[in-house]
């Protein structure tokens, strides 16, 4: 019985210990993470809209929901960029999206996903991004999802069409002040 006790001790000692040096480095490179998702970010908003726009980001409970991308020469309002997360068959799934000011979609781009090689990863294909070109919140309905990779090209399909939704009103005030 005493050499139960002494092994379970010893094994708590090595999860306590292992724990702990877990957290520190976690510590120290929390902030240098948070940095590189940031410039990353950054890189694909350029990427989707263009290098001569600039973007103001919109908040929701300290939470980035939308960019508005501005025209960095006359500093007119170009478009939005959403930012959305959907669950997808293995993992979160996040989304750019950027649309014109008749709330049109110009471009998609998947910042990060972990589905299945092979099969869900097919949604940051430009074949199935493309799909998305010129549609509005009510042609979002009539994309296809991948086959095979059905739950994790329907989840962008939906995230896409509810955030939109969800801010349609706003960004359609936003249009037409710009206007």
């Amino acid at each position: 019985m005493k050499e139960l006790f002494k092994y379970a001790f010893i094994l708590g000692l090595i999860c306590f210990l292992s724990s702990s040096v877990l957290a520190v480095v976690n510590g120290i490179t929390e902030s240098h993470i948070l940095l590189q998702k940031a410039r990353a970010e950054e890189l694909a908003l350029r990427q989707i809209m263009g290098e001569e726009f600039h973007f103001k980001p919109h908040y929701i409970d300290e939470r980035i929901d939308y960019y508005k991308a501005y025209n960095s020469q006359d500093q007119s309002l170009a478009g939005f960029v959403l930012k959305t997360q959907a669950k997808g068959f293995n993992s979160q799934i996040e989304i750019l999206t950027a649309l014109n000011l008749n709330l049109e979609v110009s471009q998609v781009k998947i910042l990060f996903q972990n589905e299945t090689p092979g099969l869900g990863t097919r949604i940051t294909e430009p074949d199935f991004l493309s799909r998305f070109k010129n549609k509005g919140w009510e042609d979002l309905s009539h994309v296809e999802a991948i086959s095979g990779a059905t739950i994790s090209s329907s989840a962008v399909i939906k995230a896409l069409k509810g955030n939109l939704a969800g801010l349609k009103e706003e960004l359609l005030m936003e249009a037409e002040g710009a206007r």
